[in-house]
């Protein structure tokens, strides 16, 4: 399974040959994924609904939902009556029938986040730190697996199925600007903190990019609908993003695709420094102790920021200016349909960062370009961490990322 984590729904697409169904009993593993996967996409189907999107026949259709059912992975709900003929039983994903856990580890906190099958969250454990280093996260992942686990009913603890990690790439590179000792960061040089956590882990591990993992989660969890083609920006300690081209996130040659945080904008003095100068909470966090203030509430609570309204206000302005600029150039190399901006920040700083972006945007000549519409994210500080849960949800039990989904 490639790591680009999305789901490719396409819940106005049509069912191409590609995604029907196969009675040889050979491949009946990845009928059960597609069944899952109708199922997962549409929230409930009758098996008459279910036949007619695959080809499965009545036969094969009926031995696989009773297979699925057998394993608790799909309900069935109350018959629907009223129609000529039998009444028709819905059958939905069972919320209890798996759960993932997903490790975020950002430059000045982790969270870990036990999530049902439905991507509802269970439960969150947060760390907070002035640097990451591998020993601390190690540490942080055994402890707090334990907790999570622990905290399920007895008879659900043996369906935790998987754990991804939602990682920056290369930590190391940008040690000055979190203000780390050099000799703790390179530390991440020869980490495999895949590998590490697999050792005490009883489970599969998987690993992504953070800001990608946060740009699947939107896709996969967020609640905007029908959108294909989109630049994701998650605003974190520094910024990065993602890509979505036809439905799925574009992960790219290395997995790095959407790594906008080097993208080249204009400073304050007129020269050029990258995006993550202008457009991270690391800015503010120092304009904060610039102005004598703890900037610990950036972390500790990314939900509601208070006491530093003006600043908070100041920061906007900046990053918005710096945003436009990244959208304008990318939105000259792809046909952007949309921007998503989302990040760990309050929603209603978000919101008034859409909007300074929108009104930013608005400043440039933008003659021979269709201006992507920008749009406030809509999963928030869990982005990353909700990424990092789906990688196991769509390896294990749903079909590959980039098979589209017919409608009902």
């Amino acid at each position: 399974m490639p790591q680009d984590a999305k789901t490719s729904e396409d819940r106005a697409g049509s069912v191409s040959q590609a995604m029907r169904g196969s009675n040889q009993s050979g491949l009946r593993a990845y009928n059960q994924r597609l069944v899952l996967s109708l199922v997962y996409t549409h929230g409930n189907l009758a098996k008459t609904d279910i036949a007619r999107m695959t080809g499965l026949s009545a036969q094969t259709g009926s031995v696989i939902m009773r297979e699925l059912e057998a394993e608790d992975l799909i309900v069935k709900g109350e018959p629907i009556r009223g129609k000529v003929g039998q009444p028709s039983v819905p059958l939905s994903i069972n919320p209890d029938g798996a759960f993932f856990i997903g490790l975020k580890v950002g430059r000045r906190s982790a969270e870990l986040i036990l999530i049902n099958f439905l991507g509802e969250p269970k439960a969150t454990l947060r760390k907070s730190y002035p640097w990451p280093t591998p020993p601390l996260i190690v540490t942080f992942v055994r402890e707090g697996i334990e907790e999570i686990i622990q905290g399920l009913p007895e008879n659900l603890r043996d369906r935790v199925a998987g754990l991804g990690i939602a990682t920056p790439f290369h930590l190391w590179d940008w040690t000055e600007q979190a203000g780390a000792p050099r000799e703790e960061m390179d530390l991440w040089r020869d980490c495999d903190l895949r590998a590490e956590i697999a050792s005490f882990c009883n489970m599969p591990v998987y690993l992504q990019n953070d800001a990608t993992a946060a740009c699947a989660a939107e896709l996969v969890f967020g609640t905007h609908e029908g959108l294909s083609d989109y630049l994701y920006f998650y605003i974190g300690t520094f910024v990065g993003g993602g890509v979505v081209l036809n439905g799925s996130v574009y992960s790219g040659r290395t997995g790095n695709a959407g790594a906008l945080g080097p993208l080249p904008v204009v400073g304050p003095d007129g020269k050029l420094v990258q995006l993550i100068d202008r457009a991270s909470i690391m800015l503010l966090e120092r304009m904060l102790r610039a102005n004598g203030q703890d900037p610990s509430p950036l972390w500790n609570n990314p939900d509601h920021w208070s006491g530093f309204e003006a600043l908070a206000d100041e920061w906007v302005g900046i990053v918005a200016r710096g945003l436009a600029q990244a959208i304008v150039s990318a939105a000259s190399i792809i046909d952007f349909e949309h921007v998503i901006i989302d990040g760990g920040i309050p929603a209603d700083v978000r919101e008034k960062l859409v909007a300074a972006t929108r009104a930013e945007v608005d400043t440039y000549d933008v003659r021979g370009l269709d201006v992507p519409k920008i749009l406030p994210g809509t999963v928030g500080h869990l982005a990353r961490a909700l990424g990092a849960a789906s990688l196991p949800l769509f390896d294990k039990y749903l079909i590959d990322r980039n098979t589209r989904l017919g409608s009902a």
